[in-house]
C-alpha cells in the first residue's frame, strides 16, 4: 500500500496560482494510470457493514413478466470496479436466468451517447450533462428515461460522495443555507440552466453577493474580513453538481474562487480534497492555514477533514431545518448536499421500454436491488420513498 502511494498518489494542486519550477505538467494518460491503480485497491473494499441500514420498508421485487435476452450496459466504471454490478447481475438472474449481460463500463461519459448510437440498452453514471442531453435530444427529439439507482457515497471518493462545507475551527459560524452558499460561491447572473432549459427566473443581482464574513452575521475581528472561497476545477463534474445545487445552474462563480485539480505526484501522505494524497499546496492544506476560507469538499470526512477545520450544518431554506454531514443524514436524504447515481434508457417515441430493461431497472430499485448496493458498501441504498418514485417512472 505504501509503495503504491509513493508511485501513484493523486494530489490536489491550485490551478489559479503559478507553479513552482520543480512542478511539471501531469498528463491525462498518467492520471488514467494512477486512477486505475487506485481503483484496484478501493473497488473490492466495503466501507460500511452489509446490515448498516434496515431496508425492510423498501418494496420487494416481484417480476411482472419473464424476460430473456442480453442487456448491454455502458457507462460508469465504478459499477464494475466495485461489486454492485456483479451483485445486481447474479441476483437478477435468480428471477430471470435467461438474461445475460454485456459490459462496456469505462467512463460515465459514455452512458447517454451509447444510447444515442444504439450500442447500449442501459447507460449508468452521474447526472446527464447539458451537452449530453442536447446530443440525445438532437438525435431522438425526446428525453431519455432517467432512473435514480442509488444515493452517492458517504466517504468513498469516485462513488459520487456527498459534499461538505468546511471552514476554520476558529470560525464562529456553525450552519449555512443554500442562499448563503450562493452568495459566497456565486455571482450576479442573468439566469441559469436546468438540463437544456434556460431559466431567466434564476437571475440575481450583485446585491446578493456575500464577500465578507460580517454579511453572515459574524462580528468583532471577523466582520470586515474577506471570505476566501475554495473549490474544484470548473471542468470537473463536482463543480457542475454544486452549480446545479446552489447556483441555479449558473456558471457565474465568485471572481476570487481558488480552484484546484488532481495530478499525479511523486510522493504520498495523508489528506487532500480528493482523498488520495497531499501536496504542500493542496486544497486542504491551504484551507487549514486560512482562517477566513470556506470550501466545498466531496467526501469531507477522515483524511478529507483537516484537524484545523470543521463541517457546517446545511439547510436548503433560511428557516431550516439544518442537518449535519453524517452517513444517516445522507442515506435518508435529509442532508441536502447528497449526490446520486443514475441509469438512463431509451423508451422510444411511445414510451415502450424494452421488457428486459424494465424488469432489470425495477429489480435495481427494489429491496433486493438495494440490498446489493448495501452489500457492496460504497454507494448508499435508496429510501423507500425514493424507490417508489422510480418505480412509478417504470410503470
Amino acid at each position: 500500500m505504501k509503495n503504491y502511494l509513493c508511485r501513484y498518489v493523486i494530489l490536489a494542486a491550485v490551478l489559479s496560482l503559478s507553479s513552482s519550477a520543480e512542478e511539471k505538467v501531469s498528463t491525462g494518460l498518467a492520471m488514467q494510470e494512477a486512477r486505475s491503480e487506485n481503483l484496484k485497491i478501493k473497488g473490492p473494499k466495503t466501507y460500511y457493514a452489509a446490515d448498516k441500514f434496515d431496508l425492510g420498508d423498501l418494496p420487494a421485487y416481484a417480476p411482472k413478466e419473464k424476460v430473456t435476452g442480453t442487456i448491454r450496459l455502458w457507462g460508469s466504471n465504478y459499477i464494475v470496479d466495485g461489486k454492485v454490478g456483479e451483485y445486481w447481475e447474479k441476483e437478477f438472474q435468480k428471477f430471470h436466468p435467461g438474461v445475460k449481460f454485456e459490459y462496456n463500463m469505462l467512463t460515465t461519459r459514455s452512458h447517454v451517447p451509447s444510447l444515442v448510437f444504439g450500442v447500449s440498452d442501459v447507460g449508468m453514471g452521474r447526472k446527464v450533462s447539458t451537452q449530453e442531453l442536447q446530443l440525445y435530444q438532437r438525435y431522438k427529439n425526446r428525453d431519455p428515461l432517467e432512473i435514480i439507482i442509488a444515493t452517492g457515497s458517504y466517504n468513498v471518493t469516485g462513488w459520487n460522495p456527498g459534499f461538505g462545507i468546511l471552514v476554520s475551527k476558529d470560525n464562529p459560524l456553525t450552519r449555512i443555507t443554500f442562499d448563503q452558499l450562493d452568495g459566497i460561491f456565486g455571482a450576479e447572473r442573468t439566469g441559469g440552466w436546468s438540463g437544456t432549459d434556460w431559466h431567466p427566473e434564476f437571475a440575481r443581482g450583485p446585491e446578493k453577493n456575500i464577500r465578507k464574513w460580517g454579511q453572515l452575521g459574524l462580528t468583532d475581528e471577523w466582520a470586515d474580513k474577506e471570505i476566501t472561497p475554495y473549490g474544484l476545477n470548473l471542468r470537473y463534474t463536482q463543480a457542475t453538481t454544486m452549480s446545479d445545487q446552489i447556483l441555479g445552474g449558473s456558471d457565474k462563480w465568485n471572481e476570487k474562487l481558488r480552484i484546484y485539480a488532481n495530478f499525479v505526484g511523486a510522493e504520498g501522505g495523508k489528506g487532500s480534497n480528493m482523498g488520495f494524497g497531499r501536496l504542500k499546496r493542496g486544497l486542504n492544506d491551504d484551507l487549514a492555514q486560512d482562517r477566513f476560507g470556506i470550501a466545498y469538499v466531496g467526501s469531507p470526512v477522515g483524511a478529507n477533514l483537516p484537524p484545523e477545520c470543521k463541517l457546517l450544518e446545511v439547510s436548503r431554506t433560511p428557516d431550516g431545518p439544518f442537518y449535519a454531514y453524517t452517513i444517516e443524514n445522507l442515506r435518508n436524504r435529509k442532508y441536502p448536499l447528497f449526490d446520486e447515481i443514475y441509469a438512463y434508457c431509451d423508451a422510444g417515441d411511445k414510451g415502450a421500454l424494452d421488457p428486459k430493461v424494465r424488469e432489470y431497472l425495477r429489480f435495481i430499485v427494489s429491496r433486493e436491488g438495494q440490498q446489493c448496493v448495501m452489500r457492496d458498501g460504497k454507494y448508499l441504498p435508496l429510501t423507500a420513498a425514493a424507490c417508489r418514485e422510480q418505480l412509478k417512472k417504470l410503470e
